[in-house]
């Protein structure tokens, strides 16, 4: 994994805009609705060229194919694996609950059900879950994105790749009540873990550095656990730590990172975990790089945690300095004192990499940040790590 040696590297979370045409197509395929497999592809190219085009030219140097074959950073598993069917019924995060004016906002503004990615009703587990033999999914998106880099006349410092967690896969693709395969939840957690480190050892396998996405690990607390003591939340998060070190038994910690984050929506947020309650479950995971939003007005003061909690030696750290849920464009300068803060609370600035909030395009069909907007944002993270490096050298 690479480190900031000589300047702040830029990354981002993962997920990128994108193009209109693939978003209808995505949600064609999750609705079972007819569509041209070669279409598909041509566009999902298309696509790929684009956001990877975008990303060298806003200066990210550590980045990715924006998971543009994906309907959702988690619910892609539902296509990929066998053992999903039927509806999940996800409990209503507590924003929605405290802020009914905001929760009849955010459904204006989604629209109608019909046009959206199955978020909060993804299919259930109702049998073992697992992938083919030939793990089709995850090895075409890795070529497609492969094919798109060599069609590059420049390249990235490092490139990365997304894989959902088991955490937020067993909050969000929930477990049949009559499920014969997973008796306890702890049963699913651990079986989904099993079949999710093949598609880990593959990602890594083809020169990868792996991004885990782990939102349960901070998010579930205003959902699953929303009527529940802190204590029982934190159980749960030290199960789901349990679970990705278990899938990623044979991987070196440093061709992993690690993300967690308190949901990818702009609600209040008011109930959101500290992050100091998580951190220390958090260092046990087997990962070299831990990345956190700090860069929205719920959770920026929380970079002190990180000076009061230090990282363990071998992970690096890749503070979220760009908001990804408002089309307020940050001043470079105020991306800056950020990054300088990360560096302060941390200690070194080799161990900074700075990064975004989360994605923009963590589900098809639910972004919130306009796509020029979007590429302008990035733009602005690699001039804000400029003029840190500046201060910082």
């Amino acid at each position: 994994m690479k480190a900031s040696n000589e300047r702040i590297l830029t990354t981002h979370a993962g997920s990128l805009p994108r193009t209109e045409a693939l978003t209808d197509l995505l949600l064609r395929r999750e609705q079972r609705k007819p569509f041209d497999p070669a279409v598909f592809d041509r566009e999902v190219d298309r696509a790929l060229d684009l956001v990877v085009g975008k990303q060298l030219a806003s200066g990210i140097d550590i980045g990715n194919d924006g998971e543009m074959p994906r309907i959702g950073f988690s619910t892609y598993v539902a296509e990929r694996m066998s053992g999903f069917g039927g509806e999940s019924q996800r409990s209503t995060p507590i924003d929605m609950v405290k802020f009914p004016d905001f929760a009849a906002f955010m459904s204006r503004q989604l629209g109608v059900s019909e046009n959206l990615a199955r978020v909060w009703n993804a299919p259930q587990a109702q049998g073992a879950v697992h992938y083919d033999d030939t793990l089709s999914g995850v090895t075409a998106e890795c070529d497609a994105f492969a094919r798109c880099l060599a069609r590059q006349e420049q390249g990235f410092a490092e490139v990365f790749m997304t894989a959902a967690s088991p955490g937020i896969v067993t909050t969000t693709l929930l477990r049949a009540e009559d499920n014969p395969a997973y008796p306890a939840d702890r049963d699913y957690v651990m079986g989904v873990a099993q079949a999710l480190k093949r598609e880990y050892d593959y990602v890594v396998s083809q020169g990868y550095i792996l991004q885990i996405d782990a939102p349960d690990l901070a998010m579930e607390r205003v959902i699953m656990f929303a009527e529940r003591p802190l204590g029982d939340f934190l159980e749960r998060v030290e199960l789901h730590v349990e679970a990705i070190n278990l899938a990623l038994a044979d991987i070196p910690p440093e061709k992993v990172r690690l993300h967690v984050c308190w949901g990818n929506w702009q609600g209040p947020h008011q109930d959101d975990v500290p992050v100091e309650e998580l951190l220390p479950i958090l260092y046990r995971a087997k990962v070299g790089a831990l990345s956190v939003p700090l860069g929205n007005p719920r959770h920026e003061h929380e970079t002190a945690a990180f000076k009061k909690l230090p990282l363990p030696d071998h992970m690096a750290f890749i503070p979220g300095v760009i908001d990804v849920t408002t089309n307020y464009l940050e001043h470079p300068e105020v991306v800056a004192n950020r990054i300088c803060n990360a560096v302060d609370a941390v200690g070194e600035r080799s161990r900074v990499i700075a990064g975004t909030d989360c994605g923009f395009g963590t589900f098809a069909s639910f972004e919130f940040v306009a796509n020029d907007v979007a590429w302008a944002k990035l733009g602005a993270l690699a001039e804000g790590a400029a003029i840190a490096t500046q201060r910082l050298w």
